[in-house]
């Protein structure tokens, strides 16, 4: 059976469903929380709009996960960007070495943000992601495997 979100009352189900799991990817790629709740916001917003009908659950995850990842780098790119709060005031770790390693993650470059977020944290796949971001596997696993580079040295300083 396919998930009809082309309904408009499964509209509330799909944004209460995915709502934190979009609002962490574009915390983790924006790096504050006053604009990773407009990416959200805009995200959902443009689900509504076009009122896509979705194969599956997968599906709709994907397909919200990518319109979220597009709108944190159209606004990365964005001449009028400024940052307001840091992730650390708005997505505070559990305990302080978590804190550490979210601090050095969001010193890499924001297309190693990405994919770390989305391997470690979303739990995809490098197929899956690069799915997800359009590019090639290959591209996917050389940033990731930089991103894991560029963060063993930020924590090896911190030794």
């Amino acid at each position: 059976m396919a998930y009809d979100s082309c309904r408009p009352e499964e509209f509330e189900e799909l944004v209460i469903k995915h709502e934190n799991r979009l609002y962490r990817t574009a915390l983790a790629i924006a790096g504050n929380r006053a604009d990773a709740e407009d990416i959200v916001q805009e995200a959902f917003l443009r689900a509504y709009e076009k009122s896509p009908c979705f194969e599956s659950e997968e599906h709709a995850k994907a397909w919200l996960i990518r319109v979220t990842i597009n709108l944190c780098y159209s606004h990365l790119r964005s001449p009028w960007r400024r940052k307001t709060t840091t992730l650390l005031d708005s997505y505070p770790a559990s305990d302080p070495k978590q804190d550490e390693l979210i601090k050095e993650v969001m010193k890499l470059p924001y297309k190693y943000r990405t994919v770390i977020h989305l391997f470690y944290y979303e739990g995809y796949s490098i197929k899956e992601i690069s799915e997800l971001n359009g590019q090639r596997e290959s591209t996917i696993r050389s940033q990731l495997t930089r991103a894991r580079q560029k963060l063993k040295v930020l924590l090896e300083d911190l030794s």
